[in-house]
């Protein structure tokens, strides 16, 4: 297996190839599709039907934005956490999948990214529903891991031979520091999470934004004790904006 980081519009695209098939680590943004499709092609010189999985970790749009429409190119399978109901439910739900489109915009215009359209559908059709522990079909060095807290159905995939572990948004690197992302829904699942994931004392880890690392004891620590205690959320953040603005 080798294991290629390709540049995303935000994120970073983990490829992992084999000699006869390929699965995406993450479904990426809606505009990563081309540099998915020209990586295969170009750069491997493979078909694009080599592609057999694509692995959504949770729903924001760079893990979940190209993926139904890498489907309909390739003909690959999508898979994802066995958790009932859409992360975007109801019209709470569409609000928050605005917000959330809205915050990758503002995201790619720190990093001098292009204005580009990364609409996707708020509702996800798997063909695969993973359980936590789960070997990944067709790829069983890979298992799949339930680390939510960012969401409510996170999920971080273990290599076991090399024991490296893509932790998707579990972890973030701002200004050169790991740090919590936004939101944290679940802060209890959170913490949760992290202690997994140290416990398995992985070789190294991979950040979707943060590169490949291997975190000492006491960046774990300073992880656990700056996790917050509270929500994170976005409506917490406009309330708080809102309270600040009417008491100045």
């Amino acid at each position: 297996m080798k294991l290629h980081h390709i540049d995303g519009y935000i994120q970073t695209i983990l490829l992992a190839e084999y000699p006869e098939k390929l699965m995406l680590l993450d479904g990426c943004c809606r505009v990563d599709v081309a540099v998915v499709e020209n990586f295969i092609t170009k750069q491997l010189q493979r078909p694009l039907t080599d592609l057999k999985l694509v692995v959504v970790t949770h729903m924001h749009p760079d893990h979940a934005g190209a993926a139904t429409i890498l489907r309909k190119l390739t003909g690959c399978k999508i898979a994802t956490a066995n958790i009932k109901g859409d992360w975007y439910h109801g019209f709470e739900g569409w609000l928050m999948h605005q917000t959330d489109m809205m915050l990758a915009k503002w995201v790619a215009k720190r990093k001098k990214q292009p204005k580009r359209n990364i609409w996707y559908s708020r509702k996800l059709t798997a063909d695969l529903y993973l359980n936590s522990g789960d070997l990944i079909p067709q790829f069983e060095d890979w298992q799949a891991l339930f680390t939510p807290g960012h969401t409510d159905r996170d999920l971080s995939l273990h290599h076991r031979p090399t024991n490296v572990v893509y932790v998707a948004d579990l972890i973030v690197m701002v200004k050169g520091k790991l740090t919590s992302p936004f939101p944290i829904f679940y802060p209890n699942r959170y913490r949760a999470s992290l202690q997994q994931i140290r416990a398995l004392k992985p070789q190294s880890i991979i950040l979707a934004h943060g590169g490949e690392i291997t975190p000492s004891p006491k960046q774990y620590q300073e992880l656990l004790d700056n996790a917050p205690t509270i929500p994170k959320t976005h409506w917490r953040a406009v309330k708080k904006q809102l309270a600040k603005t009417f008491i100045d």
